[in-house]
Order: structure tokens, then C-alpha cells, then sequence
């Protein structure tokens, strides 16, 4: 099925033609005119991607990653003092391929006003990449975490990549580009105390999912990203979060979980001084938007292969190890 928006794409091509025709004689020459303009007009122009949650980790090692190979960098963050960061340390010579915009993804405004500063951007072309990164991490028991809290893991991690991913699928189809989302090995091994997180990260198995088979007429890829622990800044913002929670924690839940709490903070802990650098997801990253076939998942980092072994084990073997490890029950 071909994109309306298309056709003038082929128009050109079709005139330009007629001319090397023109010149060279229409009988003889017709079939290496359009041969000739194939070529011409499918080698790579510059390519657009925009990556949310760009400020910081992840996206901000995709954007310069992407940068270095050549593309047009869409950096959407939250705040100026973000983007100025973000620009001040892009790679030499890349400055006038990126552009940062502020996005934030349960903002419907913000959503909209970035679609129509990429599609002004793009015109034609379309929307090479969408790479769906921003999140949080809400952590706590499930019996004590506010309603409001979850509401917001969930508007953030889940909705809001919905509503960015609904609002630039014209642009992507256009290109048939690709859609790559960060999720994580939360999404498919479930651990005490990071409920919220992990909800959000199994929804977006199924949004990938959904969406990969939904696209496939237009040959829209859809890739995920599973990654384990990764030196990222999540790691304190999350800690920064679960402090500030823990300060006025609610009646009765260091009675109750203190001492799962204790044994969560020193994994964590230790999951932290193994985590891979950053650069492992970004080399996926890459391959996800240049490969001819990108993969539809992607593991990397400690914890991404064996927690997804470890999940096809009967529930109360891997109950049976939870508990051991943690010390709880």
C-alpha cells in the first residue's frame, strides 16, 4: 500500500526522467532513465529519528550514537537547562543535526506541538525512527504504594508511549521507518517491592507486540529493547525517589516489609556495581534503525539472558529462589 504522500516523490522521478529521455532518445533509452533515477533519489538522504528521555542514560547515548552515524536527531527532554546539556556535549560537527524540543510524554500539548515541529522538519521524507526511552521507577511494597503514584508509573511508562508513538505513525509510514521502545528484564521477571516498574515494563511486551503485528502491512518495524542492569542515572534517581518516599513512610510497612527492604537496597546495591555500560544498549539501539533486519527484541547487560531463563521455571522454584536470595519467607 503506498502513502499518498508519496506520489510526489514519484512524480519528480517520473519528470526528471522524462528529461534524461528527452536528451538521450525515449525509445532506447526509457528503462536506464528510471534505472538512473532509482539510484539517484533512493540513496540515504540524512534520516530523522526522534528519542524521548533524551536528557540523560540511554537516550542521550542513542542520540549521539545515532549522531555519529549520520543521522538528524530529534532530542526531546524536559527542561532547557536538559537541552543546553544535551547540545553542549554532542559530538564535533553533529550541532546541526540535532535538535532538541521539550516533550513531555503525558503532556498532550507538548505531544502535539512536537508532531508538528517534526513534520514541518521532514516534510515528505517522513520519520525515519521513534525511539520510545523516556520512564521511571517507582519502587515500594504493593500493599503501601499511594494509588497516585502507581497512576503515575503507569501515565509515563505505558500511556504516555502510546499517545507519542499514536501521534507520529503518519510521519513513520511515510518512511516506513521504525519504532524501537526501551523496556527491560522487568518486563518479564517480576521482582518484590518494584511492582509499579515492572506492570509498566510487562505492558510494553504487549504494546511491542501488538504493534509489530499491527504495522506489518506497512513494513513499520517494531523492536524492544530488554535490558538488565545498565550504569545509568536511574540508579540514583530511583534511589532518590524511594528515599524521599521513605522519609514519612505509610503506618506499619517498615513493621511489616523493613526487612525485605533491607535485602532489596543491598542487591540493588550490587546490581549496580555489575551494571554494563551504556554503550551495549546503544550499539543495539543502532543496529534496531540500520540493520535490513532489525531484531524484534534485543538483551544485553547482566540479568537480560539468565532472568529470561529463569522465567520459564515452574512459579515455585522461582518463588523458591526469590526468597532465598533475599531472605524473605
Amino acid at each position: 500500500m503506498l502513502a499518498p504522500s508519496r506520489g510526489r516523490i514519484h512524480r519528480q522521478k517520473a519528470a526528471v526522467a522524462a528529461e534524461i529521455d528527452a536528451v538521450w532518445g525515449e525509445s532506447s533509452c526509457t528503462t536506464s532513465s528510471h534505472l538512473i533515477l532509482n539510484f539517484a533519489m533512493n540513496r540515504n538522504p540524512t534520516r530523522s529519528i526522534l528519542i524521548t528521555g533524551a536528557s540523560t542514560g540511554i537516550g542521550r547515548a542513542a542520540a549521539f550514537g545515532l549522531l555519529a552515524r549520520g543521522f538528524h536527531v530529534f532530542a526531546a527532554v524536559r527542561s532547557d537547562r536538559a537541552a543546553e546539556a544535551l547540545r553542549a556535549a554532542a559530538p564535533a560537527g553533529s550541532s546541526a543535526r540535532l535538535d532538541t524540543l521539550l516533550l513531555d510524554v503525558t503532556d498532550a500539548t507538548q505531544i502535539e506541538a512536537a508532531r508538528q515541529r517534526i513534520e514541518a522538519a521532514v516534510g515528505d521524507g517522513g520519520l525515519w525512527g521513534l525511539f520510545n526511552n523516556a520512564g521511571i521507577s517507582i519502587a515500594g511494597p504493593l500493599e503501601h504504594i499511594p494509588i497516585e503514584s502507581l497512576r503515575r508509573q503507569l501515565e509515563v511508562n505505558v500511556t504516555g508511549q502510546v499517545a507519542v508513538t499514536q501521534a507520529f505513525l503518519p510521519l513513520l509510514r511515510i518512511a516506513r521507518g521504525r519504532i524501537v521502545t526501551t523496556g527491560s528484564n522487568s518486563g518479564y521477571f517480576s521482582t518484590p517491592c518494584l511492582a509499579p516498574y515492572c506492570i509498566s515494563k510487562y505492558a510494553m511486551e504487549a504494546f511491542s507486540d501488538a504493534l509489530r503485528r499491527e504495522l506489518r502491512p506497512w513494513g513499520i518495524t517494531v523492536s524492544l529493547l530488554e535490558p538488565g542492569a545498565i550504569a545509568t542515572d536511574i540508579w540514583q534517581t530511583s534511589g532518590s525517589e524511594f528515599q524521599e518516599f521513605m522519609r514519612q513512610p505509610p503506618p506499619g510497612m517498615i513493621e511489616l516489609y523493613g526487612g525485605l527492604l533491607d535485602s532489596l537496597g543491598q542487591a540493588a546495591r550490587s546490581a549496580a556495581g555489575r551494571a554494563a555500560p551504556v554503550e551495549v544498549v546503544t550499539r543495539d539501539v543502532v543496529h534496531a534503525f540500520t540493520a535490513p533486519r532489525p531484531k524484534s527484541r534485543y538483551r544485553m547487560g547482566p540479568g537480560s539472558v539468565s532472568r529470561k531463563l529463569q522465567s520459564y521455571l515452574p512459579d515455585r522454584w522461582l518463588d523458591w529462589m526469590v526468597a532465598k536470595k533475599l531472605k524473605w519467607g
